[in-house]
């Protein structure tokens, strides 16, 4: 009897000896960190990070983009709470995408018509178009809600009056460099860059 040899084509052989070689390699490496050193194991009753939390550290940092998606991750958890509505929104108008902000901003004050943090973030957006009447308004039931606690709220309300009374004053947004600053709580002010 003849024994028969079934050949391999080289191209597969070559592709047969690579993943060989990885296979090899990686149960070599298995479990261990680029420094060598065993990584810490994952802690399955351990407390997983609050969604608002990160996306508010997010913000902070300028990351916009990174904190919707953290928000919307938030919402899948929560659903749309008054605080995920106004973080949702304060995130598009941190990307400049104000129609989108200002939709989720005045659900969230239709929600929950008693927080003060989701009318003062509608009023950050309010200045951000320029309506400043309105601003003002929206500032001052934040504040009064507030109970005249927050400095931010109240600077918020001094620019909108300002902007309102000095039509002088009222140079183009494109042409004024504003930020978003972190407050607390979700909460944030616009704030000059200098």
């Amino acid at each position: 009897m003849k024994a028969e040899f079934w050949c391999f084509p080289s191209g597969f052989r070559r592709i047969l000896k690579a993943t060989v070689v990885c296979a090899m390699v990686a149960s070599c490496t298995e479990g261990l960190t680029p420094n060598g050193l065993d990584a810490p194991g994952v802690d399955p009753r351990g407390q997983a990070e609050d969604n608002i939390e990160v996306g508010n550290r997010l913000m902070a940092a300028g990351e916009y983009e990174l904190a919707l998606e953290t928000f919307t991750r938030a919402a899948l958890d929560q659903g749309m709470t008054t605080q995920v509505l106004t973080s949702l929104g304060t995130a598009n108008l941190g990307l400049r995408r104000l129609g989108q902000a200002e939709e989720l901003l005045r659900r969230a004050v239709e929600d929950d018509p008693d927080w003060p943090v989701a009318w003062n973030n509608l009023g950050v957006l309010l200045i951000e178009k320029q309506e400043y009447p309105e601003a003002a308004q929206v500032f001052q039931r934040a504040y009064a809600l507030d109970n005249g606690e927050s400095d931010a709220i109240r600077d918020n309300l001094r620019l909108a009056l300002a902007k309102m009374e000095n039509p002088v004053n009222n140079i183009p947004q494109e042409q004024q460099e504003f930020t978003l600053e972190q407050l607390g709580d979700g909460q944030f002010a616009l704030r000059k860059i200098q």
